[in-house]
């Protein structure tokens, strides 16, 4: 909006990909304002809610629909991102290590890294595996968060609660400081990555329609009345019925 970050929350149905509300802003009071709308027995209703693992909503969820803590759900690619942002944090330092003692093994390999290994595309296969099993702090955290994969593979959450224990042993005695970061910010909010395996929602839907709205936004060239853009918001991601009615 103009010059600066103003942000917006969105509220979407999973069910119908639909955009139901747009609030300013991000914090605890916008989506308390939101859910108070509703009349406890409606919010009772709620089955599940994926949401990022940021604070003021995690706040305000429990604050306002009923046993909250069964039914949020910590998206899981917000949550590998973590881990991901964590292993390019060590390759950042450690590129910056060796690159003083003219070492360039690691330039020019930030995605490499970032990347599901199915995705490294085949031209660059052979110069990932070198890299990958050399002897680098990059590779040991690298194969950290390829282990959290399996996580979200399980069926039932004791079993992936097992699972996690073991990863985060590892993880926290990897003597790597992003990734004991990263693994200790998992372990507190596990009961709602638990949630997973009994609700298998992710915020996929949402991340769909954010990239539906940058399209929206690019086509504007920018919006400069905040009001003007949460209505294109809704006009075009609230699921509408523009069709005449056949009478």
């Amino acid at each position: 909006m103009r010059q600066g970050h103003h942000y917006e929350s969105l509220v979407v149905d999973l069910d119908g990909g639909t955009v139901e509300a747009v609030v300013d802003d991000r914090p605890q009071a916008s989506l308390e304002a939101y859910y108070r709308q509703f009349a406890p027995e409606e919010l009772a209703t709620i089955e599940a809610i994926a949401m990022a693992m940021w604070e003021p909503s995690i706040l305000a969820t429990p604050a306002c629909v009923p046993d909250a803590g069964t039914k949020i759900v910590f998206d899981r690619y917000h949550a590998t991102r973590y881990v991901t942002e964590a292993v390019d944090k060590v390759r950042r330092h450690e590129h910056k290590a060796l690159q003083a003692q003219d070492d360039l093994r690691l330039k020019g390999t930030k995605h490499l890294w970032l990347w599901n290994e199915e995705n490294i595309p085949e031209w660059r296969r052979a110069e990932f595996e070198t890299v990958k099993h050399a002897e680098l702090k990059t590779s040991r955290a690298w194969a950290i968060k390829e282990s959290l994969r399996g996580f979200w593979a399980y069926v039932y959450p004791k079993r992936a609660a097992n699972y996690f224990k073991a990863w985060y042993f590892w993880a926290t005695h990897s003597r790597l400081a992003p990734m004991i970061a990263a693994a200790k910010t998992l372990q507190r909010h596990l009961p709602n990555l638990l949630t997973y395996f009994k609700h298998r929602i992710t915020n996929a839907t949402a991340e769909g329609i954010n990239s539906k709205i940058q399209t929206l936004k690019l086509m504007a060239c920018g919006y400069r009345n905040r009001e003007h853009y949460k209505t294109a918001i809704l006009f075009h991601c609230g699921g509408l019925d523009l069709y005449p009615s056949a009478s």
